[in-house]
């Protein structure tokens, strides 16, 4: 245990975020640096409780207790390897997480939780200044060559995993570098590219091989994979996202979420000077009220907005947990992410029913009206309410609706299940023999902490299956799901 008193004389302390007016000047992240000393006495904070629920918040199972104990002892190095133990890839999770793990520690039933999730970010990122993450290269090989088709966090844990233990491992990628949504989907102001870039550099030197501007079932057939490899990890994600069908939908101004923030992250890596789809000087509303439209708020501030809207259908969020979502459910209550403190304005319980042209055809507004909900559930228009909203930029973050249904997928023949997603069975493998799936194409939008524990279970089956042992973890199944 770190101290046993700890969580009494020390009160919860988080980095700050720089100013406002400052940040917006920049893509950096929004987080100042957090001394390693004031970390340690937030470790101290861990309970060690009998029953640690901090395991059952987090997918990956990480050792929570163990790094926080090593933290506040100053024995960073053996924090590291506890860490890495159930977590490839901690500075993504620490910089992009949600933090289910603290929603669920024990400490929160009555007070503040143990700042997981900071904890975690300064074991990786002390680790990697003191050089404690080298390559793990395989000493033996097993001649097996497994494809894995997306380079997103699933895709690259089971990559990393297949590759340590001796596989031959090549991960194909359609856009043009690697990373699939941490590359263009997270604006650089959320995670910095260079974490993603060292953590790429590692997987080359221990043999992953990376193929960019790949798209799998076209540029490389499906024959291809099959003949070529002794299995294939389908790892692309739930890329196909919902839409709004209303009138004027098909006006210029109105873009899907995913078609707007890879731009900007272009323009960060120098492939660009400017986005095609940008903010600047526009009144801009957000359709959606997800991580996805805060990542799209953020931008938009960081473009020149002269004004952003955020609309999202559900009623306004509770401030604190209420008996329908007890401890240590993961809590859908009201949050102010880093986007939020910088401007724009949140709109509850209203549906956008049309979108509205110029006399050039061009977007100039929006129409909602407030809802509510009937008996049933439905949500329905409240009579009076209709109004029109300026707008000249539209984007829609409504979410993802599951796997594209393309040509990969129709050829290689797998079934989907109910859901629309990639069946699979108990070892993440899909109705085709020797094809398995990983991540959101098997499980449905999720958080990154779900694709990385995904790749991970999925290389163990894998594994399993080329070799017949049993030397991967599996840390969850294809049926678990968070208690929400």
């Amino acid at each position: 245990m770190a101290d046993p008193k700890g969580f009494l004389k020390v009160p919860r302390e988080t980095p700050h975020r720089r100013p406002v007016d400052l940040r917006l000047m920049d893509w950096r992240e929004v987080y100042e640096e957090f001394p390693d000393d004031h970390l340690e006495r937030q470790a101290s904070r861990c309970m060690d409780c009998g029953i640690p629920f901090c395991h059952q918040g987090c997918p990956l199972g990480n050792l929570i207790p163990e790094w926080n104990n090593l933290v506040y002892r100053s024995d960073w190095r053996e924090a590291i390897e506890r860490l890495h133990a159930t977590n490839n890839f901690p500075e993504f999770t620490g910089t992009l997480c949600p933090a289910p793990c603290e929603t669920a520690c024990v400490l929160a039933i009555n007070s503040d939780a143990v700042t997981i999730k900071q904890i975690e970010l300064q074991i990786i990122d002390h680790a990697w200044r003191e050089g404690w993450v080298p390559p793990q290269v395989p000493q033996v090989k097993t001649g097996k060559r497994v494809a894995v088709v997306g380079s997103g966090p699933a895709g690259l844990a089971a990559a990393q995993q297949l590759t340590r233990v001796g596989h031959d491992v090549v991960v194909f990628e359609r856009d043009d570098r690697i990373g699939g949504l941490l590359r263009y989907g997270i604006p650089e102001f959320k995670m910095e590219k260079h974490r993603l870039d060292r953590r790429l550099d590692q997987m080359r030197d221990e043999g992953t091989q990376f193929r960019p501007s790949v798209d799998a079932g076209v540029d490389i057939t499906v024959e291809q994979l099959r003949s070529e490899f002794d299995a294939v990890v389908l790892a692309g994600g739930a890329t196909a996202w919902r839409d709004i069908p209303v009138p004027g939908r098909e006006l210029e101004g109105v873009y899907q979420a995913m078609e707007f923030l890879p731009w900007s992250n272009h323009v960060q890596q120098g492939d660009i000077d400017a986005p095609p789809v940008t903010a600047e000087g526009k009144h801009v509303v957000i359709i959606g009220g997800g991580d996805t439209g805060s990542d799209c708020l953020g931008t938009s501030h960081r473009q020149g907005a002269a004004s952003v809207t955020q609309l999202e259908i559900m009623p306004t969020p509770p401030e604190h947990r209420t008996d329908k979502m007890p401890w240590p459910t993961y809590p859908m209550v009201y949050r102010v992410s880093s986007a939020h403190e910088e401007g724009g304005e949140r709109l509850y319980s209203v549906n956008t029913t049309e979108f509205l042209a110029d006399d050039d055809g061009r977007l100039r507004a929006l129409r909602l009206v407030e809802v509510s909900r009937d008996e049933s559930g439905r949500f329905v228009p409240v009579e009076g309410t209709e109004r029109e909203l300026p707008c000249q930029l539209v984007l829609l973050a409504m979410g993802f609706v599951g796997p594209e249904k393309g040509k990969l997928l129709s050829d290689l023949g797998v079934e989907l299940d109910e859901r629309g997603n990639v069946a699979r069975d108990a070892d993440f493998m899909t109705t085709v023999e020797g094809v398995f799936s990983a991540g959101d194409m098997g499980r449905g939008q999720s958080l990154i902490v779900w694709a990385i524990a995904e790749g991970r279970a999925a290389a163990a089956g894998v594994d399993a299956y080329l070799t017949g042992r049993d030397v991967l973890p599996r840390p969850i199944a294809p049926t678990d799901r968070p208690l929400t």
